[in-house]
């Protein structure tokens, strides 16, 4: 199911702040102020956003430049908190569903209306895994990419 567009999406993301917020709290990470605004911004949205559309939003919002590499280096955090996932075939990044979870990233993207919705199993790649295990391969990262329509698109076609 992707996104329900009745939902309350500034409660979405006040919601998703205070988690990120305890989560870095826990783990002894910093979420400094530029990492918070960047997490934020890609939240803004349920559709993938991509680097320097950060680096531009940052730069209306604040009234400064903030450079590119500056920009990555809080999406590698957030990445490395497991606040954010990287859609590969995009090159652009969404905010994590359920960061409270290690998982491998699993999304519908829509290529209707561009929307991502991401699948919640934590355990939906164990078996592509342990296959690749099993054949000596020494898998670093996991991410699963479905691209079609969602429903509304669907519907509306």
């Amino acid at each position: 199911m992707m996104h329900d567009h009745d939902h309350d999406h500034g409660h979405c993301i006040a919601d998703a702040l205070s988690r990120a917020e305890t989560i870095c709290a826990d783990r002894g990470a910093r979420l400094t102020d530029l990492r918070r605004q960047v997490f934020e911004l890609v939240l803004d949205s349920h559709r993938p956003v991509g680097a320097y559309d950060l680096v531009a939003r940052l730069g209306e919002a604040g009234g400064k430049t903030v450079a590119p590499q500056t920009v990555y280096r809080a999406l590698d955090f957030l990445i490395e908190q497991g606040l954010v996932h990287r859609i590969a075939s995009l090159n652009a990044f969404v905010g994590c569903s359920h960061p409270q979870v290690a998982h491998a990233g699993q999304f519908m993207i829509c290529t209707g209306c561009n929307e991502v919705a991401e699948l919640g199993d934590p355990h939906a790649v164990d078996d592509l895994v342990a296959r690749a295990a099993a054949q000596g391969f020494a898998v670093q990262t996991v991410s699963v990419e479905l691209t079609g329509l969602c429903a509304a698109c669907r519907a509306a076609s």
